[in-house]
């Protein structure tokens, strides 16, 4: 049995997967671990449905875990953790963000998954872009959730602020319109996780600062469905970034949501759940 179809096999027997709450009910999810060009990482597989590859934002990983669990009751949804987010070292050639790119167009080909829906937040926003102008045979559509990646201003515009410079508090409130997260509930590993996470949304994206220079360039390729959504509030990447991405994407729907920041899947999960459910990504894959 080679890797594709254990795999399958496995999603098709998620009451063995080696995580809890997969049984009397529940949602079921299941975790394998793959190699593909040399790199090794982990995809979460959660729900039942049209295939979605979900790509993570950088940062608080556990609080988007109620938006995967409304994901899947929609979809399939497979979720990779980008290599080194993973707490693996990635390889040394491969610290571009196209790297990762190039990886999951890989598993989408191991997994031979066709017309998928590709859904990233923030960071994985970028990798969906870069997927999307190399090779769009398996996509059918693109929700880009405020991406990072493409750089609208001029060399010395600012369009994405730079949380590294701010004390921790200010860096939360341009990701947060509400409430910030009270990082003393967390556990260590969380604790953890949120400064591998820093530390590796520097590794792929400090030079230049969080864009590909040439991603502006092709995304006339980007010959798909594509719903872009924004926090109204998002300081990280300012809302007039997504007015200004729309105008160079062929086919898109825009939606802003009120009163959330730069995560509206953490702040308005219900809001974001909907406006997913009434977008293009729904009507071709959902």
């Amino acid at each position: 049995m080679d890797i594709r179809q254990a795999f399958a096999y496995s999603v098709q027997n998620l009451c063995r997967s080696e995580r809890s709450g997969c049984g009397n009910g529940e949602d079921r999810l299941a975790m394998k671990q793959f190699e593909l060009a040399g790199v090794v990482f982990d995809v979460d597989v959660h729900g039942a449905g049209p295939p979605m590859l979900y790509l993570h934002p950088e940062h608080y990983g556990q609080l988007h875990t109620p938006f995967l669990n409304s994901l899947a009751e929609s979809w399939t949804v497979y979720a990779p953790r980008h290599p080194g987010f993973d707490g693996r070292r990635p390889p040394a050639n491969f610290r571009q963000v196209s790297d990762i790119a190039y990886l999951y167009l890989d598993l989408l080909e191991c997994l031979d998954l066709d017309t998928v829906v590709v859904l990233g937040a923030s960071f994985g926003g970028w990798v969906a872009l870069e997927m999307a102008v190399r090779d769009r045979a398996r996509l059918c559509a693109l929700g880009l959730i405020a991406p990072l990646g493409v750089k609208l201003g001029g060399r010395d515009d600012r369009d994405f602020a730079d949380l590294s410079a701010l004390p921790d508090d200010e860096a939360a409130a341009c990701l947060f319109a509400g409430p910030l997260p009270d990082l003393g509930t967390f556990s260590q590993e969380e604790l953890i996780a949120v400064a591998r996470d820093r530390q590796f949304l520097a590794y792929y994206g400090w030079k230049p600062y969080l864009h590909n220079p040439s991603l502006v360039r092709w995304l006339h390729r980007v010959k798909m469905p594509v719903h872009l959504m924004w926090g109204a509030a998002d300081g990280f990447v300012a809302p007039s970034l997504g007015q200004g991405l729309a105008d160079l994407l062929p086919d898109v729907q825009l939606d802003i949501l009120s009163g959330a920041g730069h995560y509206p899947q953490i702040e308005c999960l219900d809001e974001m759940v909907a406006v997913l459910a009434a977008g293009p990504c729904a009507s071709v894959g959902g």
